[in-house]
């Protein structure tokens, strides 16, 4: 499957989200959970800032709808997210049994752009949950991301 203008419209959410989330002072991520049906379920953008580098939004998606949507309504979601999954995020996703995922850029290409080392390892998300059906990056739309990582580099570095 590919990105389709659908998935470009969600994906825009997600970066509007990244965008919130630097603005506050955390790292530039968001993500948005999908129904089959195209109704927006829950949307969360990064809050690391506090102190638990947990508190990631694919992550909170993953808690959100263990507890609220039944195994078939999981497998039949999408999670579209500014920023391809983390080793934990992609994990959490695969034990809640989440459907499909779109990315607006991959983890590649953000370890390239940030200053900032990951703590774990930078790994697609496919390798993390064999068999998951994955698509991005958008090169548009990581081209934005691109810039609010380099942003949150500029800040960090002064």
């Amino acid at each position: 499957m590919s990105i389709s203008d659908n998935d470009r419209t969600w994906l825009r959410r997600t970066v509007d989200l990244a965008r919130e989330a630097l603005d506050a002072g955390d790292e530039p991520y968001g993500s948005v959970l999908v129904s089959a049906d195209g109704e927006e379920l829950f949307a969360d953008r990064n809050h690391v800032s506090g102190g638990d580098r947990t508190r990631h939004p694919e992550f909170a998606i993953a808690r959100w709808a263990a507890g609220n949507l039944t195994p078939g309504q999981r497998a039949t979601a999408v999670v579209y997210t500014s920023g391809e999954h983390c080793a934990m995020c992609a994990a959490a996703h695969g034990w809640v049994g989440l459907g499909r995922i779109v990315y607006a850029a991959s983890s590649a290409q953000i370890a390239g752009w940030s200053t900032t080392p990951s703590p774990s390892a930078v790994l697609p998300i496919a390798q993390v949950i064999p068999g998951a059906v994955v698509d991005g990056p958008d090169e548009e739309l990581a081209a934005v991301v691109e810039k609010l990582i380099r942003r949150l580099a500029a800040t960090a570095d002064h």
